[in-house]
């Protein structure tokens, strides 16, 4: 399993209203390629980036990094049985942003 950053070391920041500012995390100046990862680093990812919640959805519907890597917004928003502001989020902040990652490295 990978350890990912806590929520503050993360830039994750709280903010008066409640809200958290979402960043991913970074290894090497670059996010994480989640094409070799479990169940359980898909889960630790979303839990250090703030998604403690939401990351049991992933746990239950066994996703791993290469079904994550296949996810669409619909999938996040509608098939993980989670709320939409959260699933919004880790959508475009999150799985998106590791797809597209993923995609790049894997064209070079």
């Amino acid at each position: 399993m990978r350890n990912y950053c806590t929520v503050t070391d993360c830039g994750m920041e709280d903010k008066a209203n409640g809200s958290v500012d979402t960043k991913s995390p970074v290894e090497n100046g670059q996010l994480p390629d989640p094409s070799n990862w479990g169940v359980a680093d898909v889960v630790n990812y979303f839990k250090a980036t703030g998604f403690e919640e939401q990351a049991t959805a992933f746990q239950d519907q066994e996703i791993d990094g290469k079904s994550l890597l296949l996810m669409t917004r619909n999938d996040v928003l509608t098939g993980l049985s989670i709320k939409l502001g959260p699933a919004l989020k880790i959508y475009e902040y999150h799985v998106k942003p590791l797809q597209t990652q993923h995609l790049k490295s894997n064209a070079s």
